[in-house]
């Protein structure tokens, strides 16, 4: 599968989770609403019986109920039609607003019992509880008619429940012609009591004389009320599935459409670094990439570059490389030629000064293919080390007593100044090479009359090696290259002076073989100076 479909697939996946919670979470919120909504219902509907219950128990009747529906249905908007038991009908919000009554929901009718509820002392003993109960019936039969004299009158009533449960009326103002009347005929006190005197003997005496006193005042109390709530065919609260879907939609499609945008920005530097390695491949070491930005693929195309740019570098030093071995041996081996075919025709005679100097140039030959052969395996991290406790300062007076014939022969004095000790973690004969090619290739740039100095440096955990002459110097532009192979400050420079070419090159690359650093500083004038540094153990 490739990688477009891939990341497509996978943010799509991403998206459906995503779109799936985001659903989950805005049901779970809106039924949740909707919860809170039927709770409201609930507690408006509690609201509407209560402050029904509590006109008629201030009031003793229904007359004058009609603001307070107007109000309640204003307030909870709620459509309610108010009727008694028998469907005698007191009050509807719609008439009360103005509008013609709609037809009233299927719902079953709430019912509001205006009636108070006795409230008897626990203390009392069950004869004493029968007679305040009788006390009770008295009282309100007296309280209600008084109620609804003054409500017709259209006086403002307060009402506080007395010990017993029952309302205790205070108009704002008198009312001539309403009066609360306490007496009652013997016969109906008799009657009142008669009917509560079972309750002595009744185990639930309390729920006996509840049920005698509501008996014995359903004569005096408003009737009770239907309460119905709603329109025919209102659609109850309910959750709309259309903005959940319509945002799940929309989710998932820019889910989609950034997986496309982001498939097609990865993929466009991927392509085309796809087409750049298949010309690299194909051998054309100039490809490169466009890149722009800072983010992780334009890093990848920084370093694809990075990658052509030493592509090509190796192979123009490959080519180089190659360049300056045949010109290093085509001179030599022409003459090689011409003097072994001059001496096979009898041309010149074999003198022995012939003969050495032939063999001085095979041996030179020889020198350079043991360098460059070094140099590879070095190159290539296959050189063999034996590494040991090497003294520096020894080594480099090894290094004057192998080199002091060549210095006397170009009487050029060779001087160690090695005061101190210092030991290294070393191969011996790799780190004398490496100082020896250093010594060499002084020797062949420094005058007669003229002084090598090898010196020994302690500096805290290194050990620092000096190897300066006082020779012609080398220009600044020129001491970026004194490493590279076959490279001569003097181009012009001929092979009197028996170097490879490679001495330089072999000497940099067993110092990073050793963890070290060798680094040259030079004045044209004054000589040159090469640095080696290297831990001490």
């Amino acid at each position: 599968m490739s990688f477009r479909l891939r990341a497509l697939a996978l943010l799509m996946l991403v998206a459906l989770a995503a779109t799936a919670a985001t659903a989950w979470l805005t049901l779970r919120q809106v039924n949740r609403q909707v919860r809170d909504t039927v709770t409201a219902g609930q507690q408006e509907t509690r609201r509407i019986t209560e402050e029904l219950s509590a006109y008629a128990y201030t009031h003793g009747t229904w007359d004058g109920v009609s603001p307070t529906i107007a109000g309640l249905a204003r307030d909870t908007g709620q459509r309610i039609r108010v009727s008694t038991e028998n469907n005698t009908l007191l009050a509807d919000s719609d008439a009360l607003a103005g509008r013609a009554p709609r037809p009233a929901s299927g719902q079953p009718p709430l019912l509001v019992d205006p009636r108070p509820q006795l409230e008897l002392p626990s203390h009392l003993q069950p004869r004493a509880r029968i007679k305040i109960t009788a006390s009770a019936i008295l009282n309100y039969r007296s309280v209600v008619p008084y109620a609804a004299c003054l409500t017709r009158a259209g006086a403002a009533l307060t009402a506080v429940k007395t010990e017993l449960g029952m309302p205790e009326v205070t108009p704002d103002r008198k009312v001539p012609g309403c009066r609360q009347a306490w007496n009652a005929s013997a016969e109906v006190v008799k009657a009142d009591t008669a009917a509560l005197e079972p309750c002595a003997k009744d185990s639930r005496r309390d729920i006996c004389l509840q049920r005698v006193f509501k008996d014995r005042i359903a004569g005096t109390a408003p009737p009770r009320l239907q309460i119905t709530l709603g329109v025919r065919d209102q659609a109850p609260p309910t959750l709309d599935v259309a903005p959940t879907v319509a945002v799940a939609a929309a989710v998932a499609l820019s889910a989609i459409l950034g997986a496309l945008l982001l498939g097609r920005a990865v993929l466009r530097p991927i392509r085309a670094m796809t087409s750049a390695a298949k010309s690299l491949g194909e051998g054309d070491l100039d490809q490169r990439v466009p890149v722009s930005g800072r983010d992780e693929i334009a890093e990848l195309g920084r370093a694809f570059n990075r990658m052509a740019a030493s592509l090509q570098t190796g192979e123009e030093r490959q080519r180089r490389l190659t360049s300056d071995i045949a010109h290093e041996l085509r001179t030599p081996l022409a003459n090689l030629r011409g003097y072994l075919e001059a001496l096979r025709d009898a041309v010149v005679e074999p003198t022995p000064e012939l003969m050495d100097s032939l063999h001085e140039e095979a041996m030179l030959q020889q020198r350079i293919v043991d360098d460059l052969q070094d140099l590879a395996l070095a190159e290539a991290g296959a050189l063999t080390y034996h590494r040991s406790q090497v003294e520096l300062g020894e080594l480099l007076k090894g290094c004057r007593a192998a080199y002091a014939a060549q210095a006397s022969a170009e009487q050029v004095r060779l001087d160690v100044q090695a005061p101190a000790k210092a030991r290294v973690h070393a191969d011996p004969g790799r780190l004398r090479q490496a100082v020896g090619n250093l010594i060499g290739n002084a020797l062949r740039h420094t005058s007669a009359g003229g002084t090598v100095t090898l010196r020994l440096v302690p500096q805290g955990q290194l050990a620092v090696v000096q190897v300066q002459d006082t020779g012609s110097g080398i220009p600044a532009e020129d001491l970026p290259h004194v490493f590279d192979r076959f490279w001569r400050a003097d181009a012009a420079r001929g092979r009197e002076t028996g170097g490879s070419g490679l001495g330089l090159s072999i000497a940099r690359q067993i110092v990073a073989d050793h963890q070290g650093t060798i680094g040259v500083e030079s004045t044209v004038g004054e000589g040159t100076v090469f640095t080696i540094a290297l831990a001490i153990v």
